[in-house]
């Protein structure tokens, strides 16, 4: 029961009743609580998303960050852990609840690591304001604020009796830190780049920095160099001792080394990562080293023979784009793996694996009677596929920069595709002969859209307008001009009359398609990344929820009708009709997602596919 209750504590804190809905709904097949009370489930979920089959090593998920968390330490005895964020805050959890203790403020810029002296009494955090701060772990309270680094910090550690404080900086030096005077001990200086990471071995004799791509070894009572150490090819990510000090492991590109601590020989390069190592870390007993990658894979090696013992894999790729088949009986889904998947939309099953792009595949598109399918790819190149069969049609080549948005006219005949160049081609989709390539654009575009009657075509970019184009002779009809950052979506009204439009600067414009004038201005409470007119024109859906285009009826309410496409999925919630119905944990949560009818696809960051489906 604590496993079942800590991991959806967040969405049944908000709203109890997801006890019976988001928490029975996400856990895994074989929970207990689950199998006893799966009839409970609300009778409006027609079909539940495919979920793991026992409880994995997740215990919980810390949400209240409001930006990215850059590191985390837990508290020697286990109970605490802190984390650090872009926000410019730390915050400290309890490990066995996941309720946050306390927010610690001060900083004035982010936050860019954490350490609990050895006693657990003492919190260090390192700020790119240029300062440590020493916190009462009980309290919260402030007891220090150190500043002697003229450049951001990236890391701190305690020595193992917890008297002195390292701190490594983008001004290329490390500081020892007198841990309860706060005074400047020793400045070590001879990095030629910033220091990107400390560690003091456990005797705390040896002070291990990190940088570009060297380390050194000093001595941590003189501040003398003791070796450098130098065999990367890559900057240096982090450092880690071995238990007994005398193996040093550091990070780098896509490899491990083992040095000798004594003689500064390597021991050992570990290969087999296929991007960059991010994190190491020995075993309690030194016979196993971990290493993390951004190949989203963390993987264990013998620490005395150098030999791979595990990896330990995710997925290949996060997911970039879904769309469905225009029977909704197929989804595409396009990845950073390189690949597009096509998955039945019944019963979750994929049924091809589209391979042949050779590089990150950005966006999809069926063709209008589905027979067809459209990939775009950072590879320059969109590929045209039988649905059927997988097979590949025609590979589309001219662009000379990544392809980043693909769109069918409405008949199917033409084909246009986006470029990071700011150019869009229209291709004959039976011959993938090139008709038109239209500039304007003065930088990315990502986003495009035909109206309805196939007569205009809408692109959007970075350069915070928008163009209508003439489809049929590729002469610009208007460019839209207002946002004030990129555009980040469009689309037409059914009668075609009308096109809104999403910006980073946190509004949605909505324009007469004929003259370019501005209709109205909606105002949003963060960035919308995604939107669609309702059937009658009348509100606008996102990923944020509803925008009214006009004036609401005296009794405040559309009607049931108007309310007709009321599924949606925005950040933790699927909503229906504006009210939050189903609690997303937060490895369910949407990068992208499609809908058809009643069935909504979402697309994971870890590369997973959801497809659950609604009796609303």
């Amino acid at each position: 029961m604590k496993r079942f209750t800590l991991y959806s504590r967040l969405g049944i804190e908000q709203t109890p009743l997801q006890v019976y809905c988001s928490a029975l709904i996400f856990a895994p097949v074989m929970s207990i609580v689950k199998k006893q009370f799966i009839n409970w489930v609300p009778i409006w979920m027609q079909r539940l998303p495919k979920v793991e089959k026992n409880w994995n090593a997740l215990l919980q998920t810390l949400e209240g960050h409001s930006g990215w968390v850059n590191a985390v330490a837990f508290s020697p005895d286990g109970k605490v852990l802190a984390s650090a964020s872009y926000d410019e805050t730390v915050k400290l959890w309890d490990a066995g609840t996941g309720a946050v203790q306390q927010t610690l403020k001060g900083h004035s810029n982010w936050v860019s690591a954490v350490a609990f002296s050895p006693d657990g009494k003492v919190l260090a955090s390192a700020s790119h304001d240029k300062t440590v701060k020493l916190w009462d772990a009980d309290t919260g309270a402030v007891q220090q604020t150190l500043e002697a680094h003229s450049g951001g910090i990236t890391a701190v550690a305690f020595t193992p009796d917890g008297k002195v404080l390292a701190s490594a900086s983008y001004d290329r030096t490390v500081k020892l830190w007198d841990a309860g005077a706060g005074a400047v001990q020793q400045t070590l200086e001879g990095h030629s780049s910033r220091v990107t990471a400390v560690a003091f071995s456990p005797d705390g004799k040896v002070l291990a920095s990190a940088s570009d791509r060297t380390v050194k070894l000093w001595d941590a009572d003189t501040g003398a160099v003791q070796q450098t150490l130098e065999g990367h090819s890559g900057g240096i990510t982090a450092v880690a001792f071995s238990p007994d000090g005398k193996v040093l492991a550091s990070a780098s590109d896509q490899t491990v080394k083992l040095w000798d601590t004594g003689t500064g020989a390597v021991q050992q390069t570990l290969k087999g990562h296929s991007n960059w190592v991010a994190a190491v870390a020995f075993s309690p007993d030194g016979k196993v080293l971990a290493s993390a990658s951004w190949d989203q894979t963390v993987k264990l090696w013998d620490a005395g023979t150098g030999a791979v013992q595990q990896t330990l894999e995710g997925h290949s790729g996060g997911i970039t784009a879904v769309a469905f088949s225009p029977d909704g009986k197929v989804l595409a889904s396009t990845s950073y793996d390189k690949t597009v998947k096509l998955w039945h939309a019944g019963t979750g099953a994929v049924q091809q694996t589209l391979k042949g792009h050779s590089s990150q595949v950005t966006a999809v598109a069926f063709s209008p009677d589905g027979k067809m399918l459209a990939s775009a790819s950072y590879d320059k190149t969109v590929k045209l596929w039988d649905a059927d069969t997988g097979a590949v049609q025609q590979t589309l080549k001219g662009h000379s920069s990544q392809v980043t948005a693909v769109a069918f006219s409405p008949d199917g005949k033409v084909l246009a595709s986006a470029s990071g160049g700011g150019t869009v081609k229209l291709w004959h989709a039976g011959t993938g002969v090139v008709q038109q390539t239209l500039k304007g654009h003065l930088s990315r575009v990502t986003v495009l859209a035909f109206s309805p009657d196939g007569k205009v075509l809408a692109s959007a970019s970075y350069d915070r307008t928008v163009k209508l184009w003439d489809a049929g002779t590729g002469a610009v009809r208007q460019t839209l001009e207002g946002h004030s950052s990129r555009v980040t979506a469009v689309a037409f009204s059914p009668n075609s009359k009308m096109l809104a439009s999403a910006s980073y600067d946190r509004t949605v414009k909505l324009w007469d398609a004929s003259t370019g004038a501005v209709q109205q201005t909606l105002k949003a409470n963060a960035a919308i990344q995604t939107l669609s007119f309702s059937d009658d024109g009348t509100f606008i859906e996102t990923d944020r929820g509803i925008l009214h285009t006009i004036s609401l009826p005296p009794n405040g309410r559309l009607s049931r009708r108007g309310l007709s496409r009321g599924i949606f999925v925005k950040q933790q919630w699927v909503t229906y009709e504006m009210k939050n119905v189903l609690w997303l944990p937060s490895e369910y949560r949407p990068v992208c997602t499609a809908a058809y009818g009643s069935v909504v696809a979402i697309g994971h960051i870890s590369g997973h596919v959801s497809i659950l489906e609604f009796a609303f």
